[in-house]
């Protein structure tokens, strides 16, 4: 589903398999420049992501690692569709538990502004229990912006945002089904 490449020439592949190479990895891995597996990433990682699938990476200005999708499960702890790893592999559990209880339903994008802010764009209705429809935007610690969501209105009816991405001037684009 995402392929993203980081600075150092290191490529995270994240979608719906559960093995690579004949090992399993569970949506997602990343390969060194050369194609071969950076098997300390995945070590790191431990289990992998279950019950979903990853539907996309970002990686932030300090390398850590902005993983959306309909998935549960991170190493078997309740990680609801939206995770942020170390570049390590390891889990940025301060970001988590910013996020409170998470999202209600899937997250198709994630995508990081040129001030660290994260956009978040899927199927949702809420986060940690308020009312977010579709579409938010958190600091970089995972909190709410909610300057944002007050800006926005009411926003993107029954259906979902897939892809987000900003204009030069800074504007935001979304695309879905909306």
């Amino acid at each position: 589903n995402t392929i993203t490449l980081q600075s150092d020439g290191k490529i995270l592949v994240g979608g719906s398999f559960t093995s690579f190479n004949g090992n399993t990895r569970n949506r997602l891995v990343r390969l060194n420049s050369d194609g071969t597996e950076d098997t300390s990433f995945y070590t790191n990682l431990g289990t992998g992501f279950s019950f979903g699938n990853v539907f996309h990476v970002n990686i932030q200005s300090d390398g850590k690692i902005v993983v959306c999708g309909n998935f549960l499960f991170l190493n078997g702890v309740a990680r609801v569709c939206l995770v942020r790893l170390n570049s390590d592999g390891t889990q940025d559990t301060s970001f988590y538990t910013n996020l409170g209880t998470s999202f209600n339903s899937t997250v198709n994008e994630v995508h990081i502004q040129s001030d660290g802010k994260i956009l978040v764009g899927g199927q949702f209705t809420s986060l940690n229990g308020t009312t977010r429809n579709r579409l938010v935007r958190l600091n970089s610690n995972g909190t709410v912006d909610t300057s944002f969501y007050t800006n926005m209105g009411t926003a993107f009816g029954n259906n979902g945002i897939n892809t987000i991405t900003l204009q030069s001037d800074g504007k935001i684009l979304v695309g879905g089904s909306f």
